[in-house]
Order: structure tokens, then C-alpha cells, then sequence
């Protein structure tokens, strides 16, 4: 709408992880690590899928 994004809504800018649940992008970020391989946060440690490929059903983790 040609307007900027309000800091309630995750502004000034937004991340979005396209073709993943909703639930692993985030809202607001505090910082950017770059890292090797993939670690668990905290949904992950909390039952979720380590991807979470909607099209392949990956929104609970098999274990």
C-alpha cells in the first residue's frame, strides 16, 4: 500500500521464507548469524520440523 512497515508488524523491514510454514519466518529480527549447518531453535526443540515444507507435510518432526 505504498506505505512503510510499522514496527508492530515486524518494520522497517520484514523477512519472509518463502514455500515454509509461516512459523519459520520471523517478526523481528535482533540479529543475523551465519553458520555452517542448521541448529534447532526454539520450535524446533519444541516438537516442530527442522524445514517445514508445507508441500511435503513437514510441520512435526518425526522423532
Amino acid at each position: 500500500e505504498d506505505q512503510p512497515i510499522g514496527r508492530t508488524h515486524g518494520g522497517p523491514m520484514r523477512l519472509v521464507v518463502p514455500h515454509l510454514y509461516l512459523w519459520k519466518s520471523a517478526k523481528w529480527l535482533t540479529r543475523i548469524d551465519f553458520r555452517e549447518g542448521d541448529m534447532p531453535g526454539f520450535w524446533e526443540r519444541n516438537g516442530y520440523h527442522m524445514r517445514g515444507d508445507p508441500w511435503r507435510e513437514e510441520r512435526y518432526s518425526d522423532d
